[in-house]
């Protein structure tokens, strides 16, 4: 699959969003460019740099390929498994781009 970037996001559906009860974070399950995520997202950044992903407020995010059901990137609290693919990284850099504000509205 060949994601073009002016249209990354177009597809995005968010599936369920979720509070923890123990915090403030969030749980957010979505589908975009036939790619499942699951993110924890926050209101506020992290209090460690590196337990954020970029300047996200998001300190997990899961990507599976919907295809072949392959992981194509894990960050939890810092890498597990780095984009595997340019779809996973624009994928990622997508969510971390707008998906706190989506949120959280701000």
């Amino acid at each position: 699959m060949n994601t073009n970037n002016e249209h990354l996001g177009d597809d995005l559906e968010i599936t369920k969003i979720s509070r923890q009860a123990s915090g403030l974070g969030t749980w957010v399950i979505g589908l975009i460019a036939g790619h499942r995520f699951d993110a924890l997202v926050f209101p506020e950044h992290a209090e460690s740099e590196e337990y954020e992903l970029g300047d996200s407020r998001i300190s997990k995010l899961w990507i599976r390929r919907e295809a072949d059901q392959r992981v194509v990137l894990n960050f939890d609290r810092g890498w597990d498994i780095r984009p595997t693919t340019n779809e996973a990284a624009a994928i990622a850099d997508f969510l971390a781009a707008g998906l706190a504000e989506h949120v959280f509205g701000n």
